[in-house]
């Protein structure tokens, strides 16, 4: 009974904090919209960025500015549609929550100036961008769009999604080239770039670590492995040269974001151990990923 209850709890304070992220993500989200984007006149990519686009062309040539909302529901809803499918139900759900609060807010926020200058609207409008994403990420969730092809690519190749994300954005840049200026749309790439690397830097489900272990207890050490990652291993034996006694040198591959949990439980159980970690460009093979809710 005590245990259940334990478990209860713990899943209240998960989705408790899932939804403090998703709604501080979404948030973070509207007011980079309002006070970056819109000041330097910028497009943000992906379907958020086509919905700027769409709404300024509407604006200049048909003479009404229809809400962003509209424009960004619409395209998500079917993008959503594929991530429900094969994705995950509840990663779908929750991001087309996060779109909603997101594109709400920035049609009803006025515009907040924080600079002038569009390269410091771009760099830093880029950052927050970044970390927005990243929190509705780490809720189990997407801003929607591109982010929903990308993440359904890197689940099915196992490949890191954030590239993809800045070269989908070409064709739109070069739409609001032509449409609207150059200037504006180099500064947006300015912008997406800067998005994308502090995705990159922030978010790592997408990214591999191989870990190299020298240990002498060998059992342990795959146990924390194994249940903290559910990753496979392999076992080299061998000598050690410095002392000429037998070792044990355990081999795997895990994503960059379960290194620091797996070598700090490592060091706990064998003080002595001796780990390499290296970066992985790329992988071939089955390799385990948490499935999205």
């Amino acid at each position: 009974m005590e245990k259940k209850a334990a478990e209860r709890k713990s899943v209240v304070k998960r989705r408790f904090l899932q939804w403090g992220l998703l709604l501080a993500g979404a948030s973070l989200s509207a007011l980079t919209i309002v006070s970056f984007v819109r000041t330097a006149g910028l497009f943000p990519g992906g379907f958020s960025g086509i919905s700027l686009l769409l709404q300024e062309l509407c604006t200049r040539y048909l003479g009404f500015t229809p809400p962003y909302t509209v424009f960004s529901l619409g395209l998500n809803l079917i993008a959503a549609a594929l991530s429900f499918r094969f994705i995950g139900r509840r990663f779908a759900a929750l991001s087309i929550v996060a779109v909603a609060i997101t594109s709400v807010l920035a049609d009803m926020l006025p515009v907040l100036t924080l600079a002038e200058d569009p390269l410091l609207n771009s760099v830093f409008g880029g950052v927050i961008n970044g970390a927005a994403i990243t929190l509705c990420l780490s809720a189990g969730a997407s801003m929607g769009g591109t982010d929903f092809i990308s993440i359904y690519i890197s689940e099915k190749k196992g490949r890191d999604a954030f590239a993809m994300i800045l070269a989908g954005n070409v064709i739109m840049l070069a739409v609001a080239g032509v449409a609207l200026g150059w200037e504006r749309a180099l500064y947006s790439m300015i912008f997406q770039y800067v998005t994308t690397q502090v995705l990159h830097t922030l978010y790592r489900r997408y990214q591999h670590r191989t870990l190299w272990i020298v240990t002498d207890h060998p059992e342990e050490i795959y146990g924390i492995i194994r249940d903290k990652t559910h990753h496979g291993a392999t076992l080299f034996r061998g000598e050690g040269l410095y002392h000429n006694q037998p070792r044990s040198m355990i081999y795997t591959v895990v994503s960059a974001d379960e290194v620091r949990n797996v070598v700090q439980e490592t060091m706990k159980t064998d003080p002595h151990a001796f780990v390499n970690t290296q970066r992985t460009d790329s992988l071939t093979g089955r390799f385990y990923r948490k499935p999205q809710e």
